[in-house]
């Protein structure tokens, strides 16, 4: 008897979550912004100065690097909840997704609170809670075969933010040798910890993205 299909149809092949591309453009909005508005200021060195110095208050560019930032705490909560969801569909751990959610909260403070307001270091030292993002997946994906080369990845730059971490400390024994080394290039030392993060954040999105697709297609044959 010939075989045929009815009352159903294909949906999309290989349909992917695109909320794992927020990771991407929440590091995307975060790297031009800095350059972007830093040309706002009047001999702004890249080199020497902090990220905090270009939305500080009473600089030109207050408003939009507080709006920046709050953009880009809005991509990683929507980055946090596609991982939250592939992490559900792999059985994976959630907790790189909480870690990742979390960092939206004092990435959105440093912004409002503009320095030199109190709670704007605060929300600064937060972020250290959020910076172990890619040594929690590291280390709850690790026995996870399918998951090895993001493994790999996120060993390699918990790595490199916690060497970024370290320097950046440095700042607050401002007697110490390394410190003398470090402040004539400590804008560049602060921007490695947010490079090597967002690097993560960027690639670890753009990777889940084109390596897990949810597959909804259906077939129905009847004899």
């Amino acid at each position: 008897m010939q075989s045929f299909v009815t009352g159903v149809s294909r949906q999309g092949q290989d349909k992917k979550d695109w909320r794992l591309l927020m990771g991407a453009l929440a590091a995307c909005i975060f790297g031009v912004g800095v350059i972007g508005l830093s040309l706002m200021i009047p001999g702004y060195s890249q080199v020497r100065q902090t990220v905090s110095e270009i939305g500080e208050v009473g600089s030109p560019a207050r408003w939009s690097f507080a709006l920046m930032l709050c953009i880009v705490a809005v991509c990683l909560l929507v980055f946090a909840v596609g991982l939250h969801a592939l992490a559900l569909e792999k059985r994976r751990s959630r907790w790189p997704a909480y870690f990742v959610a979390y960092m939206a909260i004092p990435a959105a403070g440093i912004g409002i609170f503009a320095y030199p307001h109190t709670l704007h270091n605060v929300f600064g030292m937060l972020e250290i809670i959020g910076y172990q993002a890619p040594l929690v997946m590291a280390l709850t994906w690790r026995r996870d075969g399918e998951a090895r080369t993001l493994v790999r990845f996120s060993f390699v730059m918990a790595f490199a933010v916690w060497v970024s971490i370290v320097l950046n400390l440095t700042t607050l024994h401002r007697y110490g040798s390394l410190w003398n080394e470090v402040r004539p290039v400590y804008g560049l030392v602060q921007r490695s910890l947010f490079g090597a993060w967002f690097a993560w954040c960027g690639v670890l999105g753009a990777l889940l993205y084109a390596g897990s697709p949810k597959e909804t297609s259906s077939k129905v044959n009847v004899q």
